[in-house]
């Protein structure tokens, strides 16, 4: 894997973002409006199932929009975050923050595309649907912490 990782490094792709600040700094830049989006759909619709905001409207009115904004910001930051990591893939692969980070990235999205989804539809349960609520809340802010501990550690 880490010749595939040093080959990375050396595409036009990767020069590119390397050797451009302005470039890298508008990725950057875009990689974070992405994730505040995901997240705040995260935020939105785990509140939500939580009983916390929007308790006098329906579930589903709430969290459907919500997850469409995780979506959304999900495939800015994953492309974003591609173009980011082309420059220093070797390293960042081999950063344990950085793994704990794409860990609870997919924990996270699978989470709300498929648990929170299912009981946010069909539960009619308050105490599963605050049990999701509340897992799905810890796996975003857990992603976010480390997303901030890679910026700040690396």
């Amino acid at each position: 894997m880490s010749a595939f990782f040093t080959w990375l490094e050396t595409t036009r792709v990767a020069l590119a973002v390397s050797n451009s600040v302005v470039l890298t700094a508008g990725l950057s830049a875009t990689h974070l409006l992405g994730f505040t989006l995901s997240t705040g759909g995260a935020l939105v619709s785990n509140l939500r199932l939580l009983g916390v905001l929007f308790s006098h409207r329906p579930v589903m009115e709430i969290t459907r929009p919500a997850t469409r904004g995780v979506l959304v910001g999900l495939v800015v930051s994953i492309v974003t975050g591609a173009l980011l990591f082309s420059p220093r893939a070797l390293a960042a692969s081999e950063n344990s923050i950085f793994q704990l980070k794409m860990l609870l990235l997919v924990a996270a999205a699978a989470f709300q595309f498929t648990v929170h989804q299912r009981i946010a539809a069909h539960s009619s349960s308050p105490r599963l649907q605050r049990l999701t609520g509340t897992l799905g809340m810890l796996l975003w802010i857990g992603l976010a912490l480390a997303g901030c501990a890679f910026i700040l550690l690396e």
